[in-house]
């Protein structure tokens, strides 16, 4: 079983992509950590994300250990991967890895989650199970706010508001797969949801499938 799940940044969909995997023993894929590892390299090159190029380089030179630094839950890794999502060369050079990954699932994993911003469209379209999770740029704001002030890191709502307006229009707006979602997808507006509520509503309507195995 392959469950695709998209959104929005702050919507939920990696806590809910985690839940589910567990509950259905599937191995799980933060895809936007591909995307964060890209930019996050070319940056600490010296780099300038945009640059066609220097981000396909990156792209194809990405090892799985990128994918461990504590450093792509940063704001800069977060700027620089919306830079390099916008590179159909960057997106075709990661496509590959998260097919794999759906396919032939690490650990002997019976399925994959995999959450991004165009699973369902354009990484796994046949997948059994396609989640949008979204709400409120507001909404998601706060909550990113929250989360950041968390973390010890200094914040304010207008800001960080602000720049996800920015990051929302640039990932629906890029020519290379689009945030969208599928046609056949479940969406899933998590507003006045919190976690355990977005998780039941997910985990209800992925068994009322009836998907064996």
């Amino acid at each position: 079983m392959i469950i695709a799940i998209d959104g929005p940044a702050a919507a939920g969909k990696g806590t809910l992509a985690k839940r589910l995997a567990e509950h259905f023993g599937l191995a799980q894929l933060e895809t936007g950590l591909l995307y964060r590892a890209c930019g996050l390299k070319v940056v600490r090159a010296g780099g300038d994300p945009r640059c066609v190029k220097t981000a396909e380089e990156a792209a194809r030179a990405l090892a799985p250990a990128d994918l461990n630094s504590p450093d792509l839950r940063s704001d800069v890794a977060a700027v620089a991967a919306s830079a390099v999502a916008t590179i159909p060369e960057v997106r075709a050079a990661l496509l590959d890895f998260q097919r794999s990954f759906a396919e032939r699932p690490p650990g002997g994993a019976k399925g994959a989650v995999l959450d991004g911003r165009d699973i369902g469209t354009t990484v796994c379209p046949s997948a059994e199970v396609k989640l949008f999770v979204t709400a409120s740029v507001e909404v998601r704001a706060e909550r990113r706010l929250k989360e950041l002030l968390g973390r010890g890191l200094e914040a304010i709502y207008a800001r960080v508001l602000h720049d996800m307006k920015e990051r929302d229009a640039q990932d629906s707006g890029r020519a290379a797969s689009p945030l969208e979602p599928a046609e056949d997808a479940f969406v899933l507006d998590t507003s006045k949801l919190d976690a355990d509520a977005a998780y039941a509503a997910a985990l209800e309507y992925v068994e009322s499938l009836n998907l064996s195995g």
